[in-house]
Order: structure tokens, then C-alpha cells, then sequence
């Protein structure tokens, strides 16, 4: 049974219900378990566990020591187009967005990579596209891959999904991992933020970390984007979607992230705004729910909150991202999909890390810790 199938088990307002139904026992039972389980999940994101965020702070930034030790990654993006033929009402790169399209060149992506190499030590990208299967589709992608690859120990992608065997034809071609955002859970109501473009089909979206699994792909990253609807329920459906796939695809590592909302090209306001309490209330319920997923806090968050996570249960940090195609080198700051909110270097990222008494990995964690 593919996950598709059985997120149709769930109704969304009943687990919305359950999460809101939790008591201060739920959680004090939840923080007590040895192996936690997705209800357990449920009560440290509930409302009931906001009295027990210093514990929660605690025992994630000990189980992270305890997997991660006093290291964090860096990894920086790679735009390579912000050409989409999707209408997703929130995001910068929308179809009927008045903006200039780039689809960058051979030329234009190795000048990205020298700039990047300038700027930091990265030995891990993730590459980045809009959906636009047509001009920038798996065979794209695949030449991107193959062109980086001599610069980077470890390739990630966020890219649109892809077939089984696109993703074993990239995985060949020297991809580690593939980073896919559902979004949200919400199946009814999935097409209000999605109303045309492949990102419509709720399903096509949501099998591709099937097809992930299937074929052998080395890391898969879930997320949702905060703002759409209630944080709280979008979470727990993730955390279901994660051990259904743990369980499935066992051999798979597996990345989490919750990005929320920023400013972007568009007239869209978030519904929901996560205070910094509640975001960082959602890392320590992860990292108690599972010790080993890794978590990933991008640009998206202010310099304050990435350094106060550093030590209590996050993972992975990108630094110096540019969101536009090109924004390394060949264009500057004119194609955004979202206004970032960390704007210092490399270096200044690197040196606030190292204050805390952290080291930084530059590649990727599977390579570096195998």
C-alpha cells in the first residue's frame, strides 16, 4: 500500500481534533517514552506542551548530541531556473507572475559554481529548479548534475517530481538526495494554494517519495511550508509520511524541513503565522520523535533563531543563498523566489557556529559520517 492510500485512512479535522485534545499527562508520558510513536508525536506539538518547552529543549539538544555530536552542516543553493508552468498562489516563480524567466546555460551554471566556490568551502549544493518539465525536465537536471559534479562531494536536488527511473537515471548520474515539499496534507483543500499546473495533482506529488524509495534514491528530505494551514496538523501528517517511508524504504536516510512563508512576488498572506516559540517547539518534537532524521533551517530564518538552534536539535544550515537564477554571478538580485531573512556570509554564519563551540561539515552528513 502506497502512501497515497493510506493518508485516505486519515481525515485531517480528526487528527486535528486528537492533536488539540492532548493534556499535559499526553505529553508527560510522551517525554517519558523510550520509542516514541506518532500520538506521541501528536502531544508535543500540541498546544498542551508549550509549559514543556525547556525540557523538550533539553532532551533535543541531547539526542542530537548524542547522533550529530558538536557539528552542523553547511549547504548553500544552486537556482537554475525560475521557470514554472505552476500557479501556486504563494510562491514567487508562479506562472502568471510578471517577471523575467532564466533557464541558465552550461556557460552560466559553471559561473554560478566558481562564485560559490569563492564565497565558502561548500563541498555540498542542492540544485534548484520551477517545474517546467518541458525545457527544464530530467534530462536538464541530469547535465546540471553532471556538470557540478566535479566540484562537490555531494548533489541534492528540489526539483519538480520525477518518474522512478528519472530519479535512478540522476542518482546514476551522481545525485544524493532529493529534497520534495508536499506543502500541505490537507487533500481538500490542497488545490486552493495549487489551482493549475502538474503541482494541482495532489497524488502525482505525493507518490513521488515512492518513487523515491523505489529507486534507491540515497536521501529523501519531506517538508511543509508553513502558513498554508494549521502548522500543528501539517506536521503530524509529515511525521505519519515519515515512518510510513522509514518503514518502506528502510535503507533510506531521511531529511526534514519546515520553511515558513516570506516574502515573495504575489499579493498571497499567509493564514497562519508561526510565532519563533512554536517553530522551535517543532524542532524539539522532531528531534525527540526521531534522533536520527536530519533537520535543515534555511535562510528563510532570521540569524537570531538559526543561532539559537544550532545547538538544540537542527542539523543542516544553509548560508550566503541567493534564490534567483544566476544570483551568484550572472544576474543580481532581480529573479528572487523569496526574500531571505539571514543575509550575512559564509564566513559570518561560520564564525557564529564556531563561537558556539561547533564545528562545521561542509558535505553532506551521509557521506561524511559513513
Amino acid at each position: 500500500m502506497k502512501f497515497t492510500e493510506l493518508i485516505d485512512q486519515y481525515d485531517w479535522d480528526d487528527v486535528k481534533s486528537r492533536i488539540y485534545a492532548k493534556t499535559a499527562r499526553d505529553v508527560e508520558a510522551a517525554l517519558a517514552n523510550s520509542r516514541r510513536d506518532v500520538e506521541d508525536f501528536m502531544a508535543l506539538v500540541s498546544p498542551a506542551a508549550q509549559p514543556y518547552l525547556e525540557q523538550m529543549a533539553a532532551l533535543s539538544r541531547k539526542y542530537t548530541l548524542e547522533r550529530f555530536g558538536r557539528t552542523i552542516q553547511f549547504y548553500i543553493p544552486l537556482y537554475l531556473t525560475n521557470s514554472c508552468m505552476n500557479h501556486c498562489v504563494y510562491c514567487g516563480f508562479n506562472h502568471n507572475n510578471d517577471i523575467r524567466r532564466i533557464i541558465l546555460t552550461d556557460d552560466q551554471v559553471l559561473q554560478e559554481v566558481e562564485a560559490i566556490k569563492k564565497i565558502g568551502d561548500f563541498r555540498h549544493i542542492l540544485l534548484v529548479t520551477g517545474e517546467n518539465p518541458r525545457d527544464a525536465g530530467a534530462d536538464y537536471i541530469e547535465n546540471a548534475i553532471r556538470l557540478v559534479k566535479p566540484y562537490f562531494s555531494s548533489i541534492s536536488i528540489e526539483v519538480q517530481p520525477l518518474k522512478t527511473d528519472e530519479y535512478a537515471r540522476l542518482t546514476e548520474a551522481g545525485m544524493n538526495a532529493v529534497y520534495c515539499y508536499q506543502e500541505t496534507y490537507n487533500k481538500s483543500r490542497y488545490n486552493v494554494y495549487h489551482p493549475r499546473g502538474m503541482k494541482s495533482k495532489f497524488d502525482w506529488r505525493l507518490d513521488a517519495f515512492d518513487r523515491m524509495g523505489q529507486s534507491g534514491v540515497h536521501k529523501i528530505g519531506l517538508g511543509v511550508l508553513i502558513g498554508l494551514e494549521d502548522w500543528r496538523t501539517d506536521a503530524s501528517m509529515m511525521a505519519m509520511h515519515l515512518r510510513y517511508l522509514q518503514k518502506t524504504y528502510w535503507q533510506t536516510k531521511y531529511s526534514v524541513s519546515f520553511p515558513r512563508m516570506r516574502p515573495h512576488e504575489g499579493v498571497f498572506q499567509p493564514n497562519v503565522v508561526m510565532e519563533d516559540r512554536e517553530l522551535a517547539q517543532l524542532i524539539f518534537a522532531y528531534r525527540i520523535f526521531d534522533h536520527d532524521i536530519e533537520i535543515a533551517l534555511s535562510t528563510r530564518e532570521d540569524r537570531k533563531f538559526r543561532d539559537n538552534m544550532t545547538s538544540l536539535g537542527v542539523t543542516s544550515l544553509s548560508a550566503g543563498s541567493k534564490t534567483d537564477p544566476g544570483g551568484y554571478a550572472v544576474y543580481r538580485n532581480e529573479l528572487e523566489q523569496f526574500v531571505v531573512n539571514d543575509d550575512r556570509t559564509p564566513d559570518e554564519v561560520l564564525k557564529a557556529v564556531k563561537d558556539q563551540g561547533y564545528e562545521v561539515v561542509w558535505k553532506d552528513w551521509d557521506l561524511s559520517l559513513q
